[in-house]
């Protein structure tokens, strides 16, 4: 089974995943540990949940957020009118950004979704000042990212196809020793892994639910694909495996595991002090 992921609506985006990210965004700044005053780049910086995490926490010289998507661009300018920061279009891939040009260079939420991780990374490690970081974090998919766990357990037990899309199995990429492989892979000194755990509280189901029905990600990009009759099936599969309060909310677990490592060398050349 093939679908368009739909990265197409920054709105949607911030309804299904963007408010969980907006909370993990501040747990791995603060495990970054780096000095303020430093010039970053949040790369796939999507609506702008990293990028207002390092301005609250890392009093930064400046940030570049860079992400494909003009939709999710227009929302991250709308929330920020800090002149410390721009936003531009362009890929993990290829950075819009001169050799040795910054201190910091992180990605939330990204890295699963480049082509090729490593050629991300040693990207990232390009522009980065000798001595710099690179970090970055993603869903613990396979695991306790349970509002999307919940979901495709709820998905694949209907329909067997959708095991192809869950991202548990479609993102190897997700643990703490894939990541570290990278980090390490792509030259990356001191690397470390870190989980990062915060909650996901809905008041009640059709709060959890109802993003799923607005088209942006894996898993809204399934649902869309089912017709009527097989995504009210899915709806009653789903409202059985989330544990549901005597007041109705939903508590669960959104965990991302995250990545840091120091840069080597300067693409220009210099080894570390």
């Amino acid at each position: 089974m093939a679908i368009d992921d739909r990265w197409t609506s920054g709105t949607a985006y911030d309804r299904y995943i963007g408010r969980w990210s907006a909370k993990v965004a501040p747990l791995f700044i603060e495990w970054l540990s780096v000095p303020a005053g430093l010039r970053w780049v949040d790369v796939g910086c999507g609506t702008g949940a990293l990028t207002a995490a390092i301005l609250e926490r890392h009093d930064p010289a400046a940030v570049v957020g860079i992400d494909p998507s003009e939709s999710f661009l227009g929302v991250a300018r709308a929330r920020s009118d800090d002149p410390r920061v721009r936003f531009v279009k362009g890929s993990a891939e290829a950075l819009p950004l001169a050799d040795v040009s910054v201190d910091a260079t992180v990605s939330g939420l990204v890295l699963n979704f480049v082509n090729e991780p490593v050629a991300a990374l040693v990207e990232q490690a390009r522009v980065t000042r000798a001595g710099g970081t690179v970090g970055a974090y993603v869903w613990d998919y396979a695991g306790e990212m349970q509002p999307l766990r919940r979901f495709w357990d709820a998905a694949v037990a209907l329909d067997e196809a959708a095991r192809d899309l869950d991202e548990g199995i479609r993102f190897p990429i997700a643990s703490p020793g894939a990541l570290a492989e990278r980090f390490e892979t792509a030259g990356l000194l001191e690397v470390r892994v870190q989980a990062l755990d915060a909650t996901a509280d809905f008041p009640d189901f059709d709060d959890y639910w109802e993003p799923f029905l607005a088209g942006t990600g894996p898993a809204p990009a399934y649902v869309a694909s089912l017709d009527e009759k097989h995504r009210e099936a899915l709806r009653q599969e789903l409202r059985s495996r989330v544990p549901l309060e005597a007041d109705g909310s939903i508590h669960l677990l959104a965990r991302a595991w995250a990545a840091a490592g120091r840069v080597i060398f300067a693409a220009l050349g210099g080894a570390v002090a």
